[in-house]
């Protein structure tokens, strides 16, 4: 939804587009996942801006903090744990004062240590929202397994996710070599709930 550009600037898809591919999903059932990529903006307005698309069934919510950078391609970026539960608070507060029932999913990638700063502290029992910790990144199996091994070690965040990226000959694009098979996705420990081709 929101990619992050040189100079950290954010380029969005156009509204639209995404109503597009929301028609579409709820046409066939599926689901819509908008993920922002933050940029060098504070994580509150990524949020805010993302708010009105809960509005429709089938849309759930990514946060990106590798990208939350002014040099994209060359810094990975992160965001503090009260970031991160403040985007959740606006979510259940949002969801509330417009009454949509249920509960919608925010998925919030990880690779690497550095990209949630006080990973301790971040809180998944706000009303209506879904944390799902996304183990991110791309590689051969070793080197996935140890970064959903490193997102397993925080119980706070129960609820976990995996990545894998599809071979492409989109130039300088990584992708997982060896692609794990779904059987070896799912014997990781704990098993993932959410599992996601890129």
């Amino acid at each position: 939804y929101g990619t992050c550009w040189p100079g950290g600037e954010i380029g969005y898809l156009r509204d639209s587009m995404v109503k597009e591919y929301i028609d579409f999903a709820a046409e066939r059932g599926m689901l819509v996942f908008l993920d922002h990529q933050i940029g060098r903006y504070p994580v509150a307005d990524a949020v805010r801006r993302l708010l009105p698309w809960l509005k429709y069934p089938y849309v759930h919510l990514a946060l990106d903090p590798e990208w939350k950078t002014e040099l994209p391609m060359e810094v990975i970026g992160s965001v503090s744990a009260q970031e991160i539960n403040d985007a959740e608070e606006s979510m259940s507060a949002y969801m509330n004062a417009e009454g949509i029932a249920g509960q919608k999913m925010l998925v919030l990638h990880q690779f690497k240590a550095k990209m949630i700063a006080g990973r301790e502290q971040v809180r998944a029992d706000y009303d209506g929202v879904l944390l799902v910790h996304t183990a991110d990144g791309f590689g051969p199996p070793a080197l996935k397994r140890m970064s959903y091994s490193y997102n397993s070690q925080a119980l706070n965040l129960p609820i976990k996710g995996f990545k894998l990226f599809l071979k492409t000959s989109v130039l300088g694009a990584g992708y997982d070599e060896p692609l794990l098979l779904p059987a070896e996705v799912l014997a990781l420990g704990p098993s993932p709930r959410l599992v996601i081709y890129q």
